[in-house]
């Protein structure tokens, strides 16, 4: 049985979400915190993977499960199951607007509704490159950088290192602005001048670079910074 206090300390979701953030945690790891306890014969981890399973991998899945659904599930009782289901509820109302692996791109809302509510309120920035084939359908998103109160230090070599691993055509980069105003500031002009050439010099089309604020963003595409 693969038992959370069988883990290496610094791999057990509670010590990783103190050292690094609740973001830093898979679905699974978060699920198993809220748990705590797994089965005879199936720790908290492993029951978190088999509920996530149930639901096909999707968390959106997950939150459509009612009590009843959950309770179906081995290990998973009605105090477990409500606590699941308030958890997702919260989740939801978020705001957060999915733009998941595999949708086209369709416009620079589709990544500002995506991003909108994990960045809106963070207190330093936060540099994310979205990664997408050669159709524009999205592969995943990377965090590449995060920064001080100000601002963040991004390097071109490590925005496009997961560009060039993941065989991405084209990319899209997302940053905060966490004084709330996404007006661009002449350092991102100047970065997003940069990681154009490169993207050039290498094959992989730049698309865009929003910049999020407090309940607004700009496009460098719409709004007309290139």
């Amino acid at each position: 049985m693969e038992s959370i206090k069988s883990l290496p300390a610094d791999e057990r979701p509670r010590e990783k979400l103190l050292r690094d953030g609740a973001a830093a945690l898979s679905v699974a790891e978060l699920l198993a915190i809220l748990l705590r306890s797994g089965v005879a014969g199936e720790g908290a981890l492993a029951q978190a993977r088999r509920v996530i399973a149930a639901a096909g991998g999707s968390l959106r899945r997950l939150a459509g499960f009612g009590i009843a659904d959950l309770c179906e599930l081995r290990g998973v009782g009605p105090v477990k199951a409500i606590e699941v289901i308030a958890l997702l509820e919260l989740a939801k109302r978020f705001g957060e607007e999915e733009f998941e692996p595999g949708a086209a791109f369709r416009s620079s809302y589709d990544v500002y509704a995506h991003f909108r509510e994990r960045l809106a309120g963070e207190r330093c920035e936060h540099f994310y490159a979205v990664l997408l084939d050669n159709k524009h359908r999205k592969i995943r998103d990377v965090r590449v950088s995060q920064g001080s109160l100000t601002s963040s230090i991004v390097h071109p070599r490590e925005v496009f290192l997961p560009v060039i691993r993941e065989s991405a055509a084209a990319v899209i980069f997302v940053h905060n602005h966490p004084s709330g105003d996404p007006t661009p500031s002449r350092e991102d002009l100047e970065i997003t001048r940069r990681l154009r050439e490169v993207g050039d010099l290498i094959g992989v089309r730049v698309l865009d670079h929003l910049v999020i604020g407090r309940g607004r963003y700009v496009s460098f595409v719409d709004d007309g910074y290139w």
